[in-house]
């Protein structure tokens, strides 16, 4: 199957979701209405004062964290390449009467349907698994930033992704490695019904395929194409019920008993002094 199509059949997976994503607990769209941020602290602390900056936020879903950069104060952009997802997010912006801009793209043709630089490009929780080139990621990236500019982003560590998380019993609580580390040439086949915000959510396009991203390979993707890297993080904690048995706790966010990191974050500004590489 060539790439198209892998990617064509996640797309029509995240058109169905939007729907249920706008109505479920894990969003809370109702209280981002009311005015409650979305974004998370950590979020905030490591992004800073945003007030007057331009933001390119990727893979942005239906808006809500795009939105919610506008509410700190920056002039917000979103892309995402769901036309569901990219209606609901120009839906709810005018609900709001907010201003953040959406345009439907993926993140590959980006260059092609948007003419500007930001001050910060901006992406988080979830968003590597379907992007098979990241090489290609960094090289947008790269292109839409301002020399002086940054990028940050906020992401499921890869380490966790290769347990099984599909049990809902305690005898599930044992970790199984069931999934590859490391890039494979080809993406792996998932079927499931529901959705990480609703697992019992009836679904009809059921089927994603999904790219598994090292942590070495992120960082050479950036390196290489004329990055250095700022600040590197790793998280004990998650913003979702990764595992069955994970409980919220009273900041937000998710843990459970085995220590084992669940997020990473990373600051990266253009270097400079080197020639990027080819």
């Amino acid at each position: 199957m060539k790439t198209e199509e892998y990617l064509n059949i996640n797309k029509a997976n995240w058109n169905e979701r939007v729907s249920i994503h706008k109505t479920s607990e894990l969003y809370g769209l109702e209280n981002f209405k009311k005015g409650k941020n979305k974004l998370h602290q950590l979020e905030r602390d490591e992004l800073g004062d945003v007030k007057g900056k331009s933001i390119l936020h990727l893979q942005c879903h239906f808006g809500m964290d795009t939105l919610s950069l506008e509410m700190l104060g920056a002039e917000a952009t979103g892309i995402d390449y769901s036309e569901e997802a990219v209606s609901a997010a120009c839906e709810l912006r005018d609900e709001l009467n907010m201003r953040s801009e959406f345009v439907l793209s993926d993140v590959y043709s980006l260059p092609e349907k948007l003419f500007k630089k930001f001050d910060i490009v901006y992406t988080s929780y979830g968003v590597l698994i379907w992007l098979p080139d990241l090489k290609k990621w960094a090289e947008v990236i790269n292109h839409f930033l301002k020399d002086d500019g940054f990028f940050y982003m906020a992401e499921v560590h890869p380490a966790s992704m290769i347990f099984d998380n599909s049990g809902n019993s305690d005898e599930d609580k044992i970790l199984k490695v069931t999934y590859p580390y490391f890039e494979k040439s080809e993406p792996v086949m998932f079927e499931t019904e529901g959705t990480y915000a609703d697992k019992n959510a009836r679904t009809v396009n059921n089927i994603t395929y999904e790219w598994q991203h090292s942590l070495s390979e992120i960082f050479m993707s950036l390196l290489n194409t004329g990055f250095k890297i700022e600040f590197f993080h790793e998280h004990n904690f998650t913003v979702w019920q990764q595992f069955s048995w994970m409980k919220k706790s009273e900041d937000g966010y998710y843990r459970f008993d085995s220590d084992i990191p669940l997020l990473f974050s990373l600051k990266a500004k253009k270097d400079m002094n080197v020639t990027r590489k080819t």
